[in-house]
């Protein structure tokens, strides 16, 4: 049973946006720091960005005052807006608890596809 489900990935190109979603059940948004990860080719897996339940917020600095990460409380999800996008930012996004020390330990699904061309 899926309890973190992400969407809103896509094919763009280099300097358009994306806005990714990630529908939490209810027991986990509202406890929880949540954040989002990618998983770049030929990259581990890195969080970009979390989000506490107060709204603080942190940022990897490669997508600082690029993407925004908010979170939506009546709709219980977790949302990352990505604008000025380059290939870099290339990969599968994924939603989970953050932070997470060893990712083996946690359940992921599937993500969503980002491709940015150039």
């Amino acid at each position: 049973q899926a309890q973190l489900v992400e969407s809103g990935g896509g094919s763009v190109q280099a300097g358009g946006s994306l806005t990714l979603s990630c529908a939490a059940s209810g027991s986990i948004y509202r406890i929880n720091t949540l954040g989002w990860y990618r998983a770049a080719p030929g990259k581990q897996r890195e969080l970009v960005s979390s989000i506490t339940t107060g709204g603080e917020t942190i940022y990897v600095d490669s997508v600082k005052d690029r993407f925004t990460i908010f979170r939506d409380n009546a709709k219980n999800t977790v949302s990352l807006q990505m604008t000025r996008l380059t290939p870099e930012d290339t990969g599968v996004y994924y939603c989970n608890f953050a932070p997470i020390s060893d990712q083996r330990k946690y359940y992921w699904g599937q993500g969503t596809l980002v491709i940015v061309s150039s």
